[in-house]
C-alpha cells in the first residue's frame, strides 16, 4: 500500500487496487482495437465501460459477500455503516469475485450496447481476449497481498509466506512453502489468449462463440486452482462454490457455441443491430476537388500519350484492373 498526503488527507492506494485499474485499462484498450477492426466506431468501448465497469464492481463484491456470509452477518457485526470497518460495502478491505463481475459486467455491457447499438455477443467475443488479460494482470496484486495461495509443496516455485498470515493452515511449520495458484490462473489467462485468438483463424468465432471459449477455457482452469486453494471458502456438497460456478461456467459455454452455431453458422454481417450501424463521416476535404503538386506533374503521364510515344498498356488490355 502506497501512502500519499494530500493537503492534509491520506490517500492509500493498494497496490491490488492499481492492478486491477491497469488490468481494466488494457481490456478497454484491446476490446476496443478488436471492435474497429470490425467495423465499430473508434472509442464506443467507453461507452459501454461507463456502465460494465461500476457494475461489474458491485457484482464482484456481492458476490463475494453473499459467497462469505460468515464474514459479514454474525451478531454485533457492522454491516452497513461504511465509516467503519467490516462493512459490506467496503471493498477497499477486500473481497472481489470474478463470477460477479461477470455477471454485473453483463448487465452493464446489455445496458450499453442497447444504448451504442452493438450486438451484445459482438461486444463479448471482442471482450474475451481482453478480460483474459485484465484477470491475469489482476492476478498481480494476489501476490503483493500474500493470498489465495495454494497447498503446500515442495516444488522448486513454491511461495513462501509468512507464518503470521491469516490464511495461514494450523499446524505447519515456518518456512513451509506453498502452491502460487494466482501465477498458474495468470499463465493459464494469458494462454487462453493466445487459444481463443488462433481458433478465431482457423473457425468461425463469432455470434458469442469466441466468449463461449473464454468461459469454457477460464472455468477449466479456474475449477482446478480453485480446489488446490486453502483461503475459506463456502462448501457445498463438500465442494468449495467457486469450483461450481467455475463448472457453470464451462456447461453455459458449451451451450452457448452449440446453440449459436445452430441459429447463426454464416458470417456476423456487422457488430451493430440492423439499423444502429455506424456511418463513417465524409472526409472534410475530398482529394477529388483539390489538386497538388505531385498532381501537376501528373499531367504528362496520365490520359493519351504523346505524339510519337508509345502506348504503357497493350491494346488487348484496359488500363487498370
Amino acid at each position: 500500500m502506497f501512502e500519499i498526503n494530500l493537503f492534509g488527507w491520506q490517500i492509500n492506494l493498494h497496490t491490488y487496487a492499481l492492478c486491477i485499474l491497469l488490468g481494466i485499462i488494457l481490456a478497454v484498450v484491446i476490446t476496443s482495437r478488436r471492435l474497429t477492426k470490425r467495423g465499430a466506431e473508434p472509442g464506443i468501448v467507453l461507452d459501454i465501460a461507463l456502465w460494465a465497469v461500476p457494475l461489474g464492481i458491485i457484482g464482484a463484491r456481492l458476490y463475494h459477500v453473499l459467497t462469505h456470509p460468515g464474514d459479514y452477518f454474525y451478531e454485533g457485526a457492522n454491516i452497513w455503516n461504511p465509516f467503519q470497518p467490516g462493512a459490506i460495502w467496503n471493498i477497499w478491505e477486500g473481497g472481489n469475485a470474478i463470477f460477479g463481475s461477470l455477471l454485473g459486467g453483463a448487465v452493464g455491457v446489455l445496458i450499453g450496447c442497447r444504448l451504442t447499438g452493438l450486438r451484445f455477443w459482438s461486444f463479448a467475443d471482442a471482450l474475451a481476449p481482453g478480460l483474459l488479460v485484465a484477470q491475469a494482470v489482476g492476478r498481480i496484486g494476489n501476490w503483493f497481498n500474500h493470498e489465495l495461495f495454494g497447498a503446500p509443496t515442495d516444488l522448486p516455485w513454491g511461495l513462501e509466506i509468512e507464518s503470521t498470515n491469516p490464511a495461514w493452515p494450523q499446524g505447519l511449520e515456518d518456512g513451509t512453502l506453498f502452491h502460487p495458484t494466482f501465477l498458474y490462473e495468470l499463465i493459464w489467462n494469458l494462454l487462453g489468449v493466445a487459444v481463443i485468438i488462433l481458433l478465431e483463424r482457423r473457425a468461425n468465432l463469432r455470434w458469442g462463440k469466441a466468449f463461449g471459449v473464454y468461459l469454457i477455457w477460464y472455468g477449466l482452469g479456474r475449477s482446478f486452482f480453485e480446489s488446490i486453494r486453502v483461503d475459506p471458502s463456502e462448501m457445498f456438497l463438500g465442494i468449495r462454490v467457486n469450483v461450481w460456478a467455475a463448472w457453470a461456467a464451462v456447461v453455459i459455454g458449451i451451450v452457448l457455441i452449440l446453440v449459436q452455431r445452430r441459429r447463426h453458422p454464416g458470417l456476423e454481417p456487422s457488430v451493430y443491430v440492423p439499423g444502429r450501424e455506424w456511418v463513417r463521416p465524409d472526409p472534410e476535404v475530398d482529394s477529388d476537388d483539390t489538386e497538388s503538386d505531385s498532381d501537376s506533374l501528373d499531367d504528362g503521364v496520365e490520359g493519351e500519350p504523346a505524339e510519337g510515344a508509345t502506348a504503357a498498356t497493350s491494346p488487348d488490355r484496359p488500363a487498370s484492373e
